[in-house]
């Protein structure tokens, strides 16, 4: 049988994960937002994405050692610009695949 303290931390676990959520959506659905608290919340996900990326991509080894000439990295620049370029998310998906899939054959 499962005890009383362990049912109250999976509720614990759930109420702090679930209110930091709720709390804002709740608050914050009825208000109209600053446009520079808008734009500048609009550059989340893409900081995020860069935050995780990038070590991989010029980082390797046990202690993190700079390497520029990995070939994950030399399939991500010219999709990276293809990205810019096309604004197309199809197409960049195929060309970083395409462009990984040939650095692994040359490389």
């Amino acid at each position: 049988m499962v005890s009383k303290e362990y049912l109250a931390v999976i509720l614990g676990m759930g109420l702090v994960t679930f209110l930091p959520r709720w709390l804002p959506l709740v608050y914050l659905t009825k208000r109209n937002l600053p446009s520079w608290l808008v734009e500048w919340l609009d550059l989340i996900p893409a900081a995020i994405l860069s935050a995780l990326l990038l070590p991989e991509l010029v980082t390797s080894g046990a202690p993190r050692t700079l390497d520029l000439l990995r070939p994950e990295l030399m399939a991500a620049v010219p999709t990276f610009l293809f990205a810019i370029f096309t604004k197309s998310l199809g197409g960049t998906v195929i060309i970083g695949m395409l462009l990984f899939w040939l650095t692994g054959k040359v490389i």
